[in-house]
């Protein structure tokens, strides 16, 4: 179970300041144990969704699903970006990100806000690709460019 092809790694990294405000994207985060990112607004409220992960894979199947040519990954409200690694195999298992280590919770199921933000159907289009969330184990810097890799649930 804790064994991937190769490490996975974080493309992108999206802070949601206020609800229903862009997302900024920065290049570094700081994860705060138990909480989520530092100056992101969900960030204290439950430390089972302290961040929210999207696969980069899935996001051409998400454009072909609304009809559309590329959606960033801003309009999809998550806070990283990660290609390589199937996020769905860590849910429930202990994974780092540079020097982070999260824990996956359950699936970042989509809101009824898909529909506003991607159209009639964007809910269900976003159904099953809609990411992870995640709870920080310990906190540190993220970074655009580390890679992901399981960690042994144990340490």
């Amino acid at each position: 179970m804790q064994t991937f092809l190769r490490p996975g790694r974080l493309d992108w990294i999206g802070l949601r300041p206020a609800k229903r405000v862009a997302l900024i994207r920065v290049e570094a985060a700081q994860a705060i144990t138990g909480a989520g990112l530092e100056g992101d607004h969900y960030s204290g409220r439950t430390g089972n969704r302290g961040i929210t992960l999207l696969q980069a894979e899935h996001l051409p199947v998400i454009a072909a699903l609304t009809g559309v040519e590329e959606i960033a990954p801003a309009t999809l409200r998550r806070n990283l970006l990660v290609s390589d690694i199937n996020l769905s195999a860590l849910k429930g298992q202990r994974f780092q990100i540079g020097e982070v280590v999260l824990e996956g919770t359950g699936f970042a199921h989509p809101c009824s806000r898909m529909e506003e933000v991607l159209g009639p159907g964007g809910y269900n289009a976003m159904r099953g690709h809609g990411g992870l969330c995640v709870r920080v184990i310990q906190g540190g810097l993220l970074r655009v460019g580390d890679a992901v890799v399981a960690v042994d649930a144990e340490a």
